[in-house]
């Protein structure tokens, strides 16, 4: 009897303790207290996770921020590219005969400084052949002109290797980022180095030559191409970043386009780097007449030299000749590349940048042939040398637009 008592006692009490639950949670108060309870917990671990997301780097604004500063140094590099080859037509690149980092960062000031620079440059093979009769202020005007190709090769450098840091430190880069970004200023340290082995081969002296003095032409082709290799690894890890993939259907032609895109491309670098060939050489000094060269269209001397295989790089009737049949070549595969694309519905921007790329062919042929015909003036040299380096500019441009979506 006790026991039963106690089973009936416990299942009323916990009977009423269930519907007196039920009663509570039916009034409004209790409600509307749960519900301002559930509002602001949401609140609160929305606001935390937007928080973190915001905290973490790198991100689409901190992509921006790293491609507009990658886009600014390759600029840079242009400026380098072109400041370079006005120093060579100038004649001014030997005219600075030793290196240092950061001593030479300070011109001559006093009258007896500039002498003492002068003093040294007429003890190198270029005074004695070709400039026994410069004057000081001649010889200032080459100097600074070298002295400032060579301040802004500094420049390029600084503007590498401390927004690195900045962004290194602040975790703006991926792991992937970071491998390019390190070899992008390892590059430019090279470019440095480079240059000044180029200028020492023009100050060599060389009894058995009786040519004047200037630099290899293998150096100055490994100088330049150097420098287009960083601008163009710079441009294009910029343009990646900034540009949106382009949502295009994976078709067969699409794949023929991109493959034809990307030869293209390495037949405008190496026509660009043949032009360092023939600035090495002064090429375009010998046959000013097109399209032939001469009274003829293949010139007796195009293997004069012995053995054969010298002649491109050593001959300058050989080099202007190969670099003909190059920007020919360069510019009848854009146009082709150009009217494979009008067959094709591509974005907007990617039919902008290869119509401006086949627009810039043609304007880069009409710079070359007149730079020829006018015996090689400097303005319009170092502007056909410019336009090599925008007709690079808009390959690399016309391969971003075309590049696959990551997977």
């Amino acid at each position: 009897m006790l026991l039963s008592s106690l089973r009936t006692t416990f299942f009323c009490g916990c009977r009423r303790v269930g519907n007196g639950f039920q009663h509570s949670s039916r009034s409004p108060q209790l409600r509307q207290w749960l519900v301002r309870r559930g509002q602001s917990t949401i609140t609160a671990e929305a606001g935390a996770s937007s928080a973190q997301a915001a905290a973490t780097v790198p991100n689409a604004a901190t992509n921006r921020i790293v491609g507009r500063w990658l886009l600014g140094c390759s600029g840079l590099v242009v400026g380098a590219v072109v400041l370079g080859g006005v120093t060579r037509l100038t004649e001014s690149g030997l005219s600075m005969v030793d290196w240092h980092l950061v001593r030479e960062m300070k011109p001559p000031q006093s009258q007896a400084e500039w002498e003492a620079e002068f003093s040294k440059y007429q003890q190198f093979p270029e005074f004695k052949i070709m400039n026994h009769d410069m004057t000081l202020p001649e010889f200032k005007f080459i100097f600074y002109m070298e002295w400032g190709h060579r301040m802004w090769g500094r420049l390029v450098g600084l503007a590498y290797i401390l927004p690195t840091m900045y962004f290194w430190k602040k975790g703006y880069f991926t792991r992937s980022m970071k491998g390019k970004v390190l070899g992008l200023c390892g590059f430019v340290f090279f470019q440095g180095l480079l240059g000044w082995y180029m200028v020492k081969s023009g100050l060599e002296e060389k009894p058995e030559s009786y040519d004047i003095p200037r630099v290899s032409q293998y150096r100055l082709s490994a100088h330049l191409g150097s420098a287009l290799l960083l601008y163009c690894a710079s441009l294009w890890t910029g343009l990646t970043l900034l540009l949106p993939v382009s949502k295009m259907a994976e078709t067969k032609h699409l794949t023929q386009l991109r493959r034809f895109a990307k030869g293209t491309g390495g037949l405008v670098f190496l026509t660009a780097l043949s032009g360092a060939f023939v600035a090495g050489l002064d090429a375009g000094l010998v046959y000013n007449s097109f399209p032939k060269m001469g009274d003829r269209w293949i010139p007796d001397d195009l293997l004069a030299f012995s053995p054969s295989l010298k002649n491109f790089f050593e001959n300058p009737t050989t080099v202007q000749f190969d670099h003909r049949i190059l920007g020919i070549s360069t510019v009848t595969a854009i146009t082709g590349l150009y009217l494979f694309s009008r067959r094709m519905v591509l974005p907007r921007r990617a039919r902008i940048a290869i119509s401006l790329l086949a627009a810039m062919a043609y304007g880069q042929v009409a710079l070359g042939i007149s730079t020829l015909l006018l015996y090689v003036p400097t303005p319009l040299a170092a502007t056909h040398q410019s336009g090599s380096v925008a007709l690079l500019s808009l390959a690399i441009w016309v391969l971003a637009e075309l590049r696959k979506m990551p997977k």
